[in-house]
């Protein structure tokens, strides 16, 4: 045993330079070759994926692929009248840049195929911005992304700013093998990628040991690598469908990578990243879609996830289509014969009026109508819900929720949708009791709610992300008795719910934190063993087992990673400067906030504290400075105004 001060760790989290976290520690893998290699073999599967949204996620600026008018045409939207054009060294674009002046900007990448295209343009040596002028395919128009909203330049939403980064927000879901290679000493980008777009070895891992095993010629040695399949790939399709949905969820979910790259194929999601929970803005409070949160958080709420199906049951994976037209999708298993994989699903006829209480063939009788609600991002890019639930008209006064009726009869009332829905099912199953009904009004007021909050948690059959969501909440106004009462979740299945349980400790006392939480440093899942260390910023330990304080350095060390793998994010350098105001190491956490507005000239929370770490620090000359330089950034914001008449006397 020997002393531990905890927060040392944290002072050498900020205070070290990331050059020694620049590269994860992993396991040797396999090379990549390319989707071109794997042609010969896989014909079938490289003719489907040819042409299909994957291949074309990320394209090169050629006459092949863009779709744009670049004819020299002047955009309508904005007051900024940019200019598409074709120069000599291929298509273009003028508008204005971070410097708030015109310039023209050569266009250096191409996303996407339908609805929209996007175009990339190169803003300095190895930074690719996402323009917010994209072209709508089938209208064959130019359009504006955010038509109402003002972003001059400066602003960190402005198509220059560290939200538009294709680098570090956007590239690893469109390509292969990617590393983004933020150095944040020259706050500079080399990123590389094994091939743009989503290839083969995107979803199957690199192909080298894979090929050598192919061509059975006596090469492939497989004591050479860890944690391969059978077959020489890092991802293995045959494990189950809960390894295969991990590996989709990667790029199909609102989360916090871990990495500055894809991870390997085949690693488990939570080990790679932090899955948001439902949270206000980015879902209704009964767990619909609002912002675009891709797929995977409201998949995990449905019935057919609980019962094992998988992305590859509705979509092919190699066309990026689903496997059949229509209501024949939903068919498969909805249907009078029912299907064998699934023998809790009761055999009925589903595809019928006696079922949708619609003419066959409308909009009303198709089965994503009424069980998978369509969202539209981006103008005009329509995206659906996948938890697949029941309509709950019912619900829509109580919890402020849509339903799926009400977005198509938009002429009535969610009260006339709930009668034909209780005339149509008198004695359905689906209208008891929602989680909805307790987390809509904790969103207000969680100290109203914590009863119904602590049976979310505790009803097992809920949906981990739901229970997760629920102890979010709980954590705001817990207690040392809720915390006590929380401490099964610590153990739970669900790694969801136990990372969640974690922050909810806090109320207890250091004694009891850390006798709980300790050996979740040594979790089998990552995200976990992260939420537990950035628990241990906060507590004073004197003596440990060493064998706690090796789990606690590399968790540390784990946590380490992650921040710095995101530096370039704002958002990220506000959690380093909290670290820094926790630990007291007031230049660290003037010197994250300060990074944090150079990214983002608009987070007033950060220049605040800047003026107040002067102020407190006592330097008034510092905090004046401060605060002009804020109001000149934010000049409509009150607080700014009144802080900086405090500070003058």
């Amino acid at each position: 045993m020997r002393d531990i001060f905890p927060w040392t760790f944290a002072v050498l989290m900020i205070a070290i330079g990331p050059d020694s976290v620049i590269a994860q520690q992993i396991a040797d893998h396999p090379a990549y070759i390319g989707s071109d290699a794997c042609t010969d073999c896989h014909a079938e599967e490289a003719e489907a994926w040819a042409g299909s949204h994957h291949q074309l996620a990320w394209t090169a600026p050629d006459g092949d692929h863009i779709l744009g008018d670049f004819s020299g045409d002047t955009a309508a939207p904005g007051e900024l009248q940019s200019r598409f054009l074709t120069g000599p060294t291929g298509p273009a674009i003028e508008t204005e840049g971070p410097d708030g002046q015109l310039a023209t900007f050569a266009v250096a990448g191409v996303v996407g195929i339908a609805p929209l295209q996007q175009y990339l343009l190169e803003t300095e040596p190895g930074r690719l911005q996402s323009s917010d002028l994209v072209w709508d395919v089938e209208g064959k128009r130019w359009y504006d992304l955010y038509p109402d909203q003002d972003l001059p330049a400066g602003d960190g939403l402005h198509w220059t700013g560290p939200y538009k980064n294709w680098n570090g927000r956007c590239a690893e879901c469109h390509a292969t093998g990617f590393e983004k290679n933020y150095d944040a000493s020259t706050k500079t980008y080399a990123s590389t990628q094994s091939e743009i777009g989503v290839g083969c070895e995107a979803c199957h891992g690199p192909g080298a040991a894979h090929r050598e095993w192919a061509l059975a010629n006596g090469s492939y040695d497989p004591a050479q690598w860890q944690h391969l399949s059978e077959t020489g790939l890092t991802m293995d399709f045959n494990a189950g469908a809960e390894a295969e949905i991990q590996q989709c969820a990667g790029c199909h979910s609102r989360r916090e990578a871990f990495a500055q790259g894809n991870p390997l194929p085949g690693t488990p999601f939570h080990d790679a990243y932090r899955l948001s929970p439902l949270r206000p803005g980015q879902y209704h409070a009964d767990g619909q879609i609002r912002d675009e949160v891709y797929v995977y958080g409201s998949f995990l709420q449905s019935k057919m996830y609980a019962n094992g199906v998988a992305c590859t049951d509705c979509h092919n994976p190699h066309t990026a289509e689903r496997v059949a037209e229509g209501n024949a999708v939903c068919t498969q298993c909805h249907s009078p014969t029912g299907n064998d994989r699934f023998p809790s699903l009761r055999p009925a006829l589903y595809d019928d009026p006696s079922h949708h209480f619609h003419e066959s063939g409308s909009e009303g009788a198709q089965c994503k109508s009424c069980h998978m609600i369509e969202r539209v991002y981006m103008g005009i890019d329509g995206r659906r819900d996948h938890s697949f639930r029941v309509p709950r008209p019912d619900l829509t006064a109580e919890t402020d929720a849509p339903n799926a009726c009400n977005d198509c009869h938009q002429e009535k009332s969610a009260t006339w949708a709930a009668k034909a829905i209780a005339q149509w099912y008198p004695d359905s199953p689906h209208r008891g009791p929602h989680f909805s009904q307790v987390i809509a009004p904790a969103r207000q007021n969680p100290v109203g709610q914590i009863e119904g909050l602590i049976g979310i948690v505790e009803h097992e059959d809920l949906p981990g992300i739901v229970r997760a969501s629920a102890l979010d909440l709980l954590a705001e106004v817990a207690t040392p008795e809720i915390a006590e009462r929380m401490i099964p979740g610590l153990s739970d299945p669900d790694p969801l719910v136990r990372a969640a349980a974690i922050p909810l400790q806090r109320a207890a006392g250091q004694t009891d934190i850390l006798s709980r939480i300790v050996d979740l440093l040594s979790d089998p899942v990552k995200s976990v063993r992260i939420a537990a260390a950035r628990e241990f910023l906060a507590l004073r330990v004197a003596h440990m087992p060493d064998s706690y304080t090796r789990a606690l350095n590399s968790a540390m060390t784990e946590w380490q990673r992650a921040l710095y793998s995101n530096a370039d994010f704002p958002e990220i350098q506000m959690v380093l400067a909290g670290i820094g105001l926790t630990t007291r190491n007031m230049p660290a956490a003037l010197e994250a906030f300060g990074e944090a507005v150079e990214m983002d000239p608009q987070l007033v929370q950060a220049w605040t504290m800047m003026v107040r770490i002067h102020a407190a620090l006592g330097d008034r000359e510092a905090a004046l400075d401060t605060v002009n330089r804020a109001i000149a950034a934010n000049p409509e914001d009150v607080s700014l105004g009144l802080m900086r008449a405090d500070i003058k006397g």
